[in-house]
């Protein structure tokens, strides 16, 4: 039987793998891979997958000046 990761290990993977924009994301996409958020709550852990989102995010290239 394959291991399947808890729900706070999915939502750490998720968060890092930049596939999820916000906390939201990753709490929508728990759900649609059958989670339960529940076990994704609280300040600390907000916070923590927050700063995985934005820290996987693809950089914005500068927009062009125009004349």
């Amino acid at each position: 039987m394959p291991h399947r990761p808890t729900a706070l290990e999915r939502a750490f993977d998720l968060a890092r793998s930049g596939e999820c924009a916000t906390v939201q994301d990753v709490r929508q996409r728990l759900k649609a891979d059958g989670y339960s958020d529940a076990q994704v709550s609280g300040p600390m852990l907000t916070k923590q997958l927050r700063e995985l989102c934005n820290a996987a995010a693809p950089a914005k290239e500068p927009e062009a000046e125009t004349d």
